[in-house]
């Protein structure tokens, strides 16, 4: 820190110097000192007192580090890991990659009939709603297919048949966010939650149970409801419960009567019987006959009837990333692992993201990963690789795509600021924070991307570990916000101070702790 030195007439008599006496003042910290001493201040709060906090912030255009704590200490991303993930697999797979579906007729036809089994045939696509699965129907019956004399046979041995990931906690099974992880699947929403189900209660009379149904409309889930309709105007209370290692779903509380219906979701057990039963109910629709249903894999001589492509990775990675989607993240794994000529597996896949890593600055041998999502607790980053990758990411091809998926700080539209569309708001890193959110139960993190005051382009990652209570965002929001408000050459007259944006309770009968989880699990943001 620089001091000066001077003479101080009137200060010498009140510390009882003589006159003339040399004494130092303490110069107002400027740019670096002035931002280290705001940041130190932050991480300050009794909250992280016992607990682990990292944090960086480096400037990537001198690769000069402004900050750093904790830079090279290992601790649990949670979601930001997903930072990782989405980078390999746009280096592996390329920005273009498309997941592709298939039809196919395993023998000949014999007029309508046709002679043997239908397969469908599909590679991890996160993107195939019932309504896709409609068109795929609609084609098979556009080939002149009205009966099927053997059997419909789900093919999903593009990706093995471990569905969920190591490490991921018994009790989240139940929700939509750890749903399994299938080469065949449906998603219910325009959101694209793969190998999950909407469950949607309509009140009845006062008094009587609401009508309880699951969209799309499927048999491999049973609901077993235990609702009832309360008073008009009373307030929702809604709990989705699937019953763990089973598809018994436990639909229990109240709706209120002459209210709207109640939406929430549950993960489906069998992703592949799941995609095989909508498929089946949309051929039956379009008038071709079934005769049974099995798994297997598709014949090399078997020609395709139907056939549709996703979204291209660089769309998907819209919702993957401002939405923070766990299964996007697990079927990128396993489509890299089946990339690179090993199997659709998490065995094969994380190999091949250690070593794009590496192509990427990271160093792999510092970090441990067991998934793509950042679901485990086993998984284990550090902010300093992190901040690099973040940093090195920019000379990538493909960079424009990825950061305009990460989540925008304070944008309302929820496609654009996705977990942080209501955070950071009125303040300097609205519309400027570019960053991947992070939250599980004592994790917490927000690595990105930030223009300073004086325009120079910053990178951060900052990650919270093991504390207890409420979870300390807005210490990180006052963390980017400072960064906004950086002027290299500038004073800053104390840390910033940021309001807590709170989690909102849109799914009130889910017993989980939803502050301690990305609000786009519980559909609050």
């Amino acid at each position: 820190m620089r001091r000066r030195w001077g003479v101080a007439i009137g200060a010498a008599s009140v510390l009882g110097l003589s006159v003339g006496a040399a004494v130092p003042i303490t110069a107002a910290p400027t740019g670096p000192d002035a931002l280290r001493i705001d940041l130190d201040k932050i991480l300050a709060d009794p909250r992280l007192d016992g607990s682990h906090a990292g944090v960086v912030v480096r400037d990537p255009e001198t690769d000069e580090v402004l900050y750093s704590r904790g830079a090279d200490d290992r601790a649990v991303p949670a979601s930001n890991l997903k930072l990782l993930t989405s980078a390999a697999a746009l280096e592996t797979l390329g920005p273009d990659y498309r997941f592709r579906t298939e039809v196919l007729a395993g023998s000949e036809r014999l007029g309508p009939v046709l002679l043997g089994n239908l397969y469908l045939r599909g590679t991890g696509d996160p993107t195939t709603t019932a309504a896709e699965y409609d068109r795929l129907a609609a084609q098979v019956a556009e080939s002149g297919v009205r009966e099927v004399s053997g059997k419909v046979i789900a093919d999903a041995s593009w990706f093995d048949d471990v569905p969920l990931g190591f490490g991921w906690a018994w009790d989240d099974e139940p929700y939509y966010y750890a749903a399994p992880i299938s080469a065949l699947s449906v998603s219910p929403n325009g959101d694209f939650d793969a190998g999950s189900a909407t469950v949607r209660a309509t009140p009845g009379a006062e008094g009587e149970p609401a009508e309880v149904v699951v969209e799309p409309a499927t048999g491999v889930v049973e609901i077993d409801n235990r609702t009832t309709t309360s008073e008009a105007g009373s307030e929702p209370n809604l709990s989705v419960q699937r019953e763990h290692g089973s598809n018994r779903v436990v639909v229990s509380g109240s709706v209120p009567a002459e209210g709207a219906p109640v939406e929430d979701y549950t993960s489906v057990p069998d992703s592949t019987s799941y995609a095989t039963d909508v498929f089946i109910r949309a051929l039956e629709a379009h008038g071709v006959k079934v005769n049974g249903r099995g798994t297997g894999t598709t014949p090399p001589d078997a020609r395709a009837i139907a056939s549709r492509e996703s979204i291209p990775l660089r769309e998907l990675m819209v919702p993957f990333m401002k939405l923070s989607n766990n299964m996007h993240a697990e079927i990128l794994v396993k489509a890299m692992g089946r990339a690179s000529g090993g199997a659709g597996s998490w065995d094969a896949g994380l190999p091949v993201l250690a070593e794009k890593l590496r192509g990427l600055g990271v160093d792999p041998a510092v970090l441990r990963t067991v998934d793509g999502s950042g679901l485990s607790t086993a998984d284990s980053v550090t902010p300093g690789q992190l901040s690099l990758l973040l940093d090195n990411a920019r000379q990538r091809p493909w960079f424009q795509s990825w950061y305009d998926a990460l989540p925008v700080a304070g944008n309302p539209d929820r496609i654009v600021g996705g977990t942080l569309r209501s955070r950071m708001t009125g303040t300097r890193a609205e519309n400027n924070v570019h960053a991947k959110t992070g939250s599980l139960t004592g994790v917490s993190s927000l690595s990105g991307y930030v223009t300073a005051a004086d325009g120079r382009p910053l990178v951060f990652s900052v990650v919270f570990n093991d504390f207890l209570g409420s979870s300390p965002r807005d210490l990180e929001d006052a963390i980017a916000v400072r960064l906004a408000e950086y002027d290299g050459a500038g004073t800053q007259q104390g840390a910033p101070r940021v309001r807590r944006a709170p989690v909102a309770a849109d799914d009130p009968g889910t017993a989980v702790d939803e502050s301690a989880l990305e609000c786009s699990w519980v559909k609050s943001c």
